[in-house]
């Protein structure tokens, strides 16, 4: 068993006026290195948000399309076709059209320049995708 003594010592002063010493020391080694490191909860449970995923660039020039694996489309009930909404950084949020992209690996979704710009993300940040209902054709643009 190895014993190392740290001493580490901080002062704080607060409002009253009294000066409060911390010390810490005799860390045992042997205590830390015997006990097998715990597997993560996250590894052994299955991911959490299925819809978070991490942004890639886009192959195709279409500003209204997004690409997602098969798998991923099972997985979030989307079908080829159908309107996403695509919710980015500082509450940005835009809607797309998703289709199947078979070289594409399930955690990542592929962007275009222009979508990526909407929503104020990078590559490697990560949006949300959601199902959105039907979208009504625009009328304007103002």
């Amino acid at each position: 068993q190895v014993v190392f003594s740290i001493v580490l010592s901080f002062s704080l002063k607060p409002a009253s006026g009294l000066y409060v010493h911390l010390r810490f020391a005799d860390i045992a080694m042997a205590d830390v290195a015997a006990a097998p490191a715990p597997v993560p909860a996250a590894v052994l449970k299955k991911k959490r948000s299925p819809n978070r995923l991490v942004v890639e660039e886009a192959l195709n020039d279409d500003n209204s399309v997004i690409s997602l694996s098969q798998p991923k489309m099972e997985e979030l009930n989307l079908f080829r076709g159908d309107n996403v909404l695509i919710k980015g950084k500082k509450r940005k949020d835009t809607v797309c059209i998703v289709l199947a992209d078979e070289n594409l690996d399930d955690s990542k979704i592929r962007l275009n320049k222009v979508v990526r710009k909407n929503l104020r993300v990078r590559l490697g940040d990560i949006v949300s995708v959601h199902a959105c209902g039907d979208v009504p054709y625009g009328k304007r643009v103002h």
